[in-house]
């Protein structure tokens, strides 16, 4: 063989072996773990009876959730569990953990919240025990405890509810609330129990260095027969189901990062994902199927919103999209005979609101779904309540049955009607008047942009849909006719108008971005816009695109819809801005979001809103709202 060949083939098989060793590192450089992420959110509280708001450590749809204990006010083990549906607290700490015959208080290490998992240390001298949890599903958490002693391990219960009844048999604890709601606590067969009726004690074999725990939650009695044998399964093999959880979780992470990112916008996208988990419910009572609620650090908002449905069921389809399709069925479950949704659904029904709907987003959060699945099947089966929902719009609010709909409501009162626009006191409705559709259905006195720049989206997709499944589309369609019906060619913005006399609402906010986000208006109608748009005094602050334009007298930093930083907006008006030419602007204006949201890249909840002026922390934290506008917004960043 000649030199030169085999100088040629010396070179490519260098070459081969660079690529494979390139590839791989490229593959390596994707596979995401959770614990590049520690401290994601800051859930620390040594709670007592009265805290009835906090951020939990929850996961897999449970409704029971976990803190991690104050250094100041260190209980050596989890606090909690915490009842996400009823508020209450069912012990200080449920699990705190000792050496056999050790007084010495263990005082803390460290403590961690990954995604998916908690982990504190603690120590006392040269001995140490480490805590760690995981939620293996719906109902039940398991604990894992290690020490480097040999003297054995001893548990007990810290400031037990006092409407807790506790009992125990064998190796099994029980603590059944007035409530309803039960907890277990499952221990390893050769433990050894003692409960008084006030506490329990619980030890291992002198020896023992390492034991789980398994932590139930139930929301009666009934479910209680069949949980005793797979919780015992669990503890007798808990590695099989430890590992489905760090995949599940990895699996998370894997699909939502870019190898792109700065690190620091990579933590933003996790701790959205983790917000978006947390708030995950399993079906309860009324509510019969799982879905993702506003925050489950608030109590107003544990149940399922229509449009906060949409949002989350959009953000969900890229890493969860088993979760998006049943967060969608949830709110159709309650679909009215008419194709009205209404507005929230709870785990008591009685507490639905039906007096309005939310604005209608659900054919955008299915197209996502589609978009990440193929899913035809899921498509068909909700086409024919999609097109109900869409056709209603039509029939009970469009009050001078133009082909142009108003929000409105089924009582007759704006307040009602303010909430189906879902900007409850947005400085366009201070005049707003209602008037009378039929008995059941009353709209306000004004035509509102964003509404019909959605069913106008919501028309596009259908008719996608249809195609899809072999159908004709039969609905309303006015779409081409929206971006001119709106745009108020004086001040460049587009604007709500009144039924009287057709003339404009001239208080640009926020609802002016729709046209651009679901991409009806003109090139011409952007390039006028974009006056306003980028101006430091209406709508490019310091946290972009407020819900009204910063000069507007009106406009309150603190005012909910009149003046505050709502991320979905904030994403509409930059994903706008993508939509027309605009990417670098736009990538400009996230890195803005990213930056300046207060505590966003540290360890701070993500909230319901922010400051307009200085990116302060506003209203629920942990929502689920504003992570789904940061996944997108971290989407679409340099694209």
């Amino acid at each position: 063989m000649k030199k030169n060949t085999i100088k040629v083939l010396l070179l490519g098989l260098a070459a081969g072996i660079s690529a494979c060793t390139t590839g791989s590192r490229q593959n390596m450089a994707q596979e995401r773990n959770r614990y590049e992420f520690s401290n994601i959110l800051n859930i620390a509280l040594t709670p007592d009876s009265t805290v009835h708001r906090a951020g939990c450590f929850t996961d897999a749809g449970s409704w029971m959730g976990f803190t991690i204990p104050q250094q100041d006010k260190w209980v050596n083990g989890f606090c909690g569990p915490f009842s996400i549906d009823n508020r209450i607290w069912f012990a200080q700490s449920i699990v705190e953990a000792s050496l056999i015959g050790e007084t010495t208080a263990m005082t803390p290490d460290s403590a961690s919240y990954f995604p998916g998992e908690v982990y504190i240390s603690s120590s006392s001298g040269t001995e140490s025990i480490s805590q760690r949890m995981n939620f293996i599903n719906a109902s039940t958490a398991l604990l894992q405890i290690e020490s480097n002693s040999g003297k054995g391990l001893c548990f007990t219960a810290r400031q037990w509810n006092n409407n807790v009844h506790l009992e125990a048999e064998r190796n099994i604890v029980t603590a059944r609330h007035s409530n309803g709601e039960i907890v277990t606590l499952t221990f390893d067969s050769d433990i050894t129990l003692t409960c008084d009726g006030k506490n329990y004690v619980a030890q291992t074999k002198p020896g023992c260095k390492k034991t789980d725990i398994a932590i139930s939650f139930f929301a009666s009695e009934k479910e209680l027969p069949v949980s005793e044998q797979r919780i015992q399964a669990l503890l007798n093999n808990p590695s099989q189901e430890l590992k489905a959880n760090a995949d599940r979780w990895n699996g998370y992470l894997q699909k939502i990062l870019r190898n792109d990112m700065k690190p620091e916008y990579d933590r933003i996208a996790v701790k959205s994902a983790v917000t978006l988990i947390s708030n995950w419910r399993t079906h309860r009572e009324g509510l019969l199927h799982e879905g993702v609620i506003p925050s489950h650090a608030v109590g107003y908002f544990v149940g399922f919103w229509a449009w906060d449905s949409w949002r989350f069921s959009a953000a969900l389809a890229s890493f969860a999209p088993e979760l998006a399709k049943n967060n969608i069925r949830a709110m159709f479950d309650y679909q009215l005979p008419d194709g009205m949704i209404i507005d929230c659904i709870y785990t008591n029904s009685a507490d639905n609101n039906a007096r309005d709907s939310k604005p209608p987003l659900v054919c955008w959060a299915v197209d996502e779904i589609f978009t990440h699945t193929q899913d035809t099947t899921f498509v068909k089966e909700m086409y024919p309540q999609l097109l109900a929902y869409y056709k209603w719009w039509y029939a009970k609010r469009d009050h001078n049955r133009n082909g142009i709909c108003e929000f409105g409501s089924t009582d007759g009162t704006l307040e009602a009607a303010a909430w189906e626009s879902g900007m409850d006191n947005a400085i366009r409705f201070d005049n707003t008047k209602m008037l009378k559709n039929a008995d059941d259905a009353w709209s306000m006195d004004q035509e509102s942009v964003d509404l019909n720049a959605y069913l106008a989206y919501e028309c596009k997709l259908l008719k996608k849909f249809a195609s899809l499944i072999g159908i004709s589309f039969d609905g309303p369609d006015y779409s081409d006719k929206i971006a001119d019906y709106f745009f108020d060619e004086k001040i460049g913005w587009f604007c709500d108008r009144r039924l009287s006399d057709g003339s404009f609402i001239e208080e640009p906010g926020c609802e002016g971005y729709t046209p651009f986000w679901v991409q009806i208006a003109s090139k011409k109608q952007m390039d006028k816009t974009i006056t306003l748009l980028t101006d430091t005094t209406k709508f490019s602050t310091y946290i972009p695109f407020p819900t009204a334009a910063a000069d507007n007298p009106k406009c309150d930093p603190n005012g909910y819809w009149r003046g505050p930083i709502w991320l979905d907006q904030t994403y509409q008006a930059i994903r706008g801005l993508r939509n027309y030419g605009y990417g670098k602007l736009a990538d400009q204006y996230t890195e803005q979001v990213f930056e300046r949201c207060q505590g966003l890249k540290e360890d701070a909840p993500i909230h319901e809103n922010y400051g307009t002026h200085n990116g302060e922390r506003l209203q629920a934290p942990h929502f689920s709202w504003s992570s789904s506008h940061l996944l997108m917004m971290y989407e679409d960043y340099g694209k």
